[in-house]
């Protein structure tokens, strides 16, 4: 071989095949694993570093069950979380006047203990309780009102035409007929004197209310001789109708009236179906 011929390298490479990908399973245990050591971790954080009350807000917000307060949950940094209602709570309590600058111990102890103790449940049956007691404060004034205007020498003639009762929808006054002095001319609407006299003395009566209140006329199982166009039922309905016009003539708001309807004999007072007392005006304070 010449010194001219160029030299000839052969370079040989040995591939070794590499295992196969083990996969990644581990790395999501790996950061569930890191995950709940940060929850851990963040919650001995927490109870180190909030009071009893600002732990209790924090549970009443995670627990979808009972009704957040405003007050409750809140420290003075990062759990603050002050909001209107609390700022209008201080602005409140700032202005009103103080019954005891340096109250003891012992009575700051017995409030909150009470304001814990006591449930949604609770506060909305006592919200309940003082409703039901001025409804019925309410009724009851309107029966005395009733009983002392029907009571003067002068109106001794109505004590006989007024019946009252107490319902689950309200206080019934029923306005009811006699066969020596009807309320209503005979098959008609015109209204008899002693009939706007109880309207005017009722409408007095529920000057005293701001309820709503229900007209209903009803008659006798007497069939209306005017014929088939014409019978008990529009008789009832339009007697009421009456009524309605003649108690907001005497002063009755317009918007008070809720209802106004006729019953024919539906719904009689009395078992005989053809007594004078089924022949009777309705009117019914109902519970707001």
């Amino acid at each position: 071989m010449s010194d001219s011929e160029p030299t000839i390298i052969i370079k040989r490479v040995k591939k070794v095949a590499g295992d196969g990908h083990h996969g990644g399973a581990w790395k999501v245990a790996y950061a569930d694993f890191v995950t709940a050591m940060m929850a851990f971790f963040l919650l001995m954080w927490l109870l180190n570093a909030t009071t009893e009350d600002q732990r209790k807000g924090l549970a009443d917000y995670f627990n979808p069950s009972i009704p957040i307060s405003p007050m409750s949950g809140g420290g003075t940094e990062l759990l603050e979380g002050a909001t209107i209602f609390s700022a209008k709570a201080e602005s409140n309590a700032a202005t009103e006047p103080k019954k005891n600058s340096q109250p003891t111990t012992e009575e700051n102890s017995d409030t909150e203990q009470k304001k814990d103790g006591q449930s949604a449940a609770e506060v909305l049956k006592e919200e309940e309780t003082r409703i039901q007691n001025a409804q019925q404060a309410a009724l009851e004034a309107v029966e005395e009102d009733l009983l002392t205007q029907i009571g003067g020498d002068q109106n001794q003639g109505l004590a006989n035409h007024i019946q009252l009762r107490v319902t689950p929808e309200g206080l019934v006054i029923e306005l009811i007929d006699t066969d020596d002095n009807p309320l209503f001319n005979v098959g008609s609407t015109t209204a008899s004197p002693i009939m706007m006299l109880l309207l005017e003395v009722v409408a007095k009566s529920l000057s005293l209310v701001e309820n709503k209140i229900s007209i209903v006329g009803h008659t006798d199982s007497l069939p209306y001789s005017s014929g088939r166009d014409y019978t008990n039922w529009e008789l009832s309905t339009d007697r009421a109708h009456v009524a309605r016009r003649l108690m907001i003539f005497a002063g009755l708001p317009i918007t008070q009236v809720n209802e106004v309807a006729g019953k024919a004999d539906s719904e009689p007072l009395v078992e005989d179906r053809f007594a004078p007392q089924n022949r009777r005006i309705s009117i019914t304070i109902l519970k707001s």
